[in-house]
């Protein structure tokens, strides 16, 4: 019987996901806005054979209000500016040929059929590699750029959610795949038949369709989904086809797992439609001693207050600083953000009693995921466990910096991986549904109408 096979994703967040990485002497800075330098991590994660590579996204600046008070804090902070990543996605498919593409885009501050075009594009660009993170907007800078009123309320943010995807995954279906026929002798293009309106009307969104871009290489692109408060966890169990998470302890990961496809039945759906891959960053060194090193360098560069400024999303109304840094960290107010993350910092502080320093420098360093630091055996050895104990059918590797970490786990990680058979050594497919192994999607229209014929 052959062995279950790990699925990988690349996670690119230039110049790093660890707060203070920038300032190590071997990061490559200044690269925010370089395509050249966003092709070359794409591409060598395509020579390590990962399944898709995946850009996060906001539209806004976070935390601007403090810039803009002239907190020095501010200031040392990465990432502050970014590609509007579905214009990178189109431009790095030309680059790659098999490498899946991900990308979020908000359903709070977007409308469907601008987001079903777009994704649907990128799939006919790449030929069959594009994906959509669907997420809803956590951070209130973002409601600013959009709407004079409010953020929306968390629980709202989600039914919005739920009905966008229902209209863009309708918007994907507008065009059977044989629906265009270019034929030159009758003169007929395509066939009318075969296209259908969308007419849909609900809270949130009239839309009548249809999509005028046709049906795509993998029928539809492949959605994923990151939420994991409850909300979150039913949307992805109806809508995903992977699901990007955050657990540090392989219990929590376990019953994770097995919560969210315990929920895919009643929406039709089998557990193996759906990837769950939980994210880690990796430090890896050819001995543990090294790879320790490697860790406390980078926590060398992380001043105080640039730690405590991970926990800004968490702490409206709360002034932190008020707190001892070397005493217990304390309860973090419920959250209209990001409630699912909120809540597994203070179960990781509550289970490993840590101060608040603890607790800033963590998050810091890993923004909630796991910090895995070991040798390339090590990092099999967990990611082993976790594929094959029913925590995770792969992982989100999200380094700290570029290109050092991503190149070391690429030549020293991957082929540990594949000597033990559960990685590949070459891709399986084309198209990022084949490489995941999830069947094409049929097209909904096309089956209400064979069976009205």
């Amino acid at each position: 019987m052959s062995r279950k096979q790990l699925k990988l994703g690349a996670f690119l967040s230039v110049p790093g996901n660890h707060l203070a990485a920038w300032r190590h002497p071997d990061a490559v800075t200044e690269t925010d806005m370089d395509f050249d330098w966003y092709m070359r991590l794409a591409q060598l994660a395509e020579h390590g054979k990962f399944d898709t590579i995946f850009f996060q996204d906001t539209v806004a600046v976070g935390g601007s209000d403090k810039l803009a008070e002239g907190n020095p804090t501010r200031t040392k902070l990465c990432r502050i500016v970014k590609l509007e990543p579905t214009a990178t996605l189109a431009a790095l498919a030309v680059g790659t040929t098999h490498i899946g593409l991900i990308a979020t885009a908000t359903t709070t501050y977007n409308e469907p059929y601008n987001i079903a075009r777009r994704f649907a594009t990128i799939d006919h660009i790449s030929k069959g590699r594009a994906g959509w993170n669907l997420v809803t907007s956590q951070i209130e800078d973002e409601a600013g750029n959009f709407t004079a009123d409010p953020h929306m309320a968390h629980a709202q943010r989600y039914e919005r959610a739920t009905e966008f995807y229902d209209v863009v995954a309708g918007l994907w279906d507008s065009w059977e795949d044989d629906a265009f026929l270019h034929d030159k002798e009758s003169g007929r293009y395509f066939d009318p038949a075969k296209m259908h309106f969308l007419h849909h009307r609900g809270k949130h969104f009239s839309v009548r369709g249809p999509l005028n871009v046709s049906r795509t290489p993998q029928g539809r692109p492949v959605v994923a989904q990151a939420g994991s408060s409850e909300p979150g966890r039913e949307l992805a169990a109806r809508t995903a086809d992977i699901v990007f998470t955050a657990q540090t302890e392989i219990e929590d990961a376990r019953a994770f797992y097995t919560d969210v496809k315990g929920r895919m039945a009643k929406y039709g759906r089998h557990p193996d439609e759906m990837k769950i891959m939980p994210g880690f960053s990796p430090i890896v060194g050819r001995t543990m001693e090294e790879a320790q090193a490697k860790f406390q360098r980078l926590q060398d560069l992380l001043p105080d207050d640039v730690a405590l400024s991970s926990l800004d999303r968490f702490t409206r109304g709360m002034d932190i600083e008020q707190y001892p840094m070397d005493g217990p960290m304390p309860e973090l107010p419920e959250t209209n953000a990001a409630k699912a993350r909120r809540d597994l910092i203070m179960t990781m502080a509550r289970r490993e009693k840590m101060t608040l320093r603890e607790v800033a420098r963590s998050v810091s360093a890993a923004q909630g995921h796991r910090m895995l630091v070991g040798t390339p055996e090590y990092m099999a050895d967990q990611m082993q466990e976790w594929l094959e104990t029913g925590a995770a059918d792969g992982f989100n590797v999200i380094c700290n910096y570029y290109p050092q970490p991503l190149e070391e786990f690429v030549e020293l990680v991957i082929p540990e991986l594949q000597r033990r058979g559960i990685f590949r050594t070459e891709y399986e497919g084309r198209t990022l549904r084949e490489n995941l192994g999830l069947t094409r999607p049929s097209n909904a229209f096309a089956k209400t109408h064979r069976d009205r014929g």
